[in-house]
């Protein structure tokens, strides 16, 4: 007798059914407070060869797998550290896009056309249409071998996180009212953001936090990322909205380190919870939404501290001539399936860098393991030019392609 295989769920079904449960218990990822000491409650997870943080829905696909290491790897990317996945673990799911297809050049006889070292050259074509695939990746604690886990402080970082917050919000250059009173709000028809004073917090961390989730609802307005905020205050539509806001909260006050405030959203959780019963694809759109959140507040810093960090640059160069075995401002160094740019030079013998696979932009100090690596490979890519990665390189699918055309990808 034969037994029928039962086929998978998608994965926004895992991980609504998954989040449902935790948002009845109040274990959440956004509901879990940072202790008393300011550390937070868990790390978003990061793969460990590249050092990209998953975004979208594979940020809460691997959070709510449970672990309390951020990172994460491929079974190959294990083996090629000489890490063993440890006999019967099994990997968590996660998705991602690819936008190109990787073929070997060939000469007009068909033969595959070599490079200086005798490898066959590659080129990248453009889909018709992206392709979602799925693939498993395994965390720290599944893996024999690896380093412990280690945790650097904003302070060794160089910055502090509350000046960091401080600096984003007026570089948004926002609209805020602060008066005294007990509502925090954004109001579209004066696109105004109103808060109380610092004073009534109990934390500067949660004062901060407060500003930036609602910055977060001031990201919608038409002129900015256009999204569906007439909404009346219970209503579904308004839930919705809270869910990104909520999610986009979480990600900035990981980045920044100030933490969030679980108890602004008490109010929502059977919202969420219906919502995610009725349209479990929802948790997908709105991890996608914040993700798109997260980089416009974002990108506010990062047009600042490009222009800082491009000054100090130059005048460090002035006096600096690095040696030929070291990063230089300006290169372009492929590593590990993904494209890394010099931005500047820093002080204290750091880099401000960009991965130009998703944008994101990071500090890189000369004892980082992945400074080493990247020297290695900017000297084995010298005579072998890397191809142009902002047209060419696969993209992740945790980098989200518009929401409304997820449905029509091929499988």
């Amino acid at each position: 007798m034969s037994t029928k295989t039962e086929t998978p769920k998608a994965l926004h079904v895992q991980v609504a059914e998954k989040l449902i449960e935790q948002l009845k218990a109040g274990t959440a990822p956004w509901q879990k407070p940072w202790s008393a000491a300011g550390s937070p409650a868990f790390q978003l997870p990061y793969n460990v060869i590249s050092g990209n943080r998953y975004k979208g829905i594979n940020t809460f696909s691997l959070l709510l797998a449970g672990y309390d290491d951020p990172r994460w790897m491929t079974y190959n990317q294990a083996a090629s550290k000489d890490w063993q996945v440890k006999k019967g673990e099994h990997g968590t799911t996660i998705q991602y896009v690819r936008f190109y297809d990787e073929q070997t050049k060939r000469d007009q006889h068909g033969k595959p056309i070599l490079d200086a070292d005798g490898k066959p050259e590659k080129k990248f074509i453009k889909l018709e249409k992206p392709i979602i695939n799925s693939a498993k990746v395994f965390n720290a604690r599944q893996v024999a071998g690896i380093p412990e886990l280690k945790i650097t402080s904003p302070a060794e970082l160089g910055w502090d996180p509350l000046e960091r917050a401080e600096q984003l919000i007026k570089s948004t250059g926002a609209d805020i009212v602060y008066q005294a009173g007990n509502r925090a709000y954004y109001s579209l028809l004066a696109d105004q953001i109103t808060v109380p004073l610092k004073a009534q917090f109990d934390s500067p961390g949660k004062f901060y936090a407060t500003v930036l989730h609602e910055a977060g609802h001031w990201s919608g307005h038409p002129s900015r990322l256009d999204r569906s905020l007439m909404n009346k205050f219970g209503s579904e539509g308004y839930a919705r909205e809270e869910l990104r806001a909520e999610i986009a909260s979480l990600l900035i006050g990981q980045e920044l380190q100030i933490g969030h405030d679980p108890g602004q959203h008490i109010a929502y959780v059977k919202d969420w919870v219906k919502i995610l019963t009725d349209t479990p694809f929802e948790i997908h759109a709105a991890a996608a939404d914040a993700e798109k959140i997260f980089n416009y507040l974002m990108d506010f810093e990062r047009t600042r501290v490009q222009k800082q960090d491009q000054q100090e640059g130059l005048k460090v160069a002035e006096v600096e001539k690095r040696p030929a075995k070291n990063l230089q401002m300006g290169d372009q160094i492929g590593y590990e399936n993904t494209v890394y740019r010099v931005i500047s030079l820093l002080k204290q013998s750091r880099f401000r860098m960009e991965n130009l696979g998703n944008g994101a932009q990071f500090t890189l100090s000369k004892s980082d393991g992945l400074y080493a690596s990247l020297v290695e490979a900017k000297a084995t890519q010298v005579s072998r030019p890397i191809p142009d990665v902002t047209a060419t390189m696969e993209k992740q699918f945790d980098q989200e392609p518009e929401i409304s055309a997820a449905y029509g990808l091929k499988r």
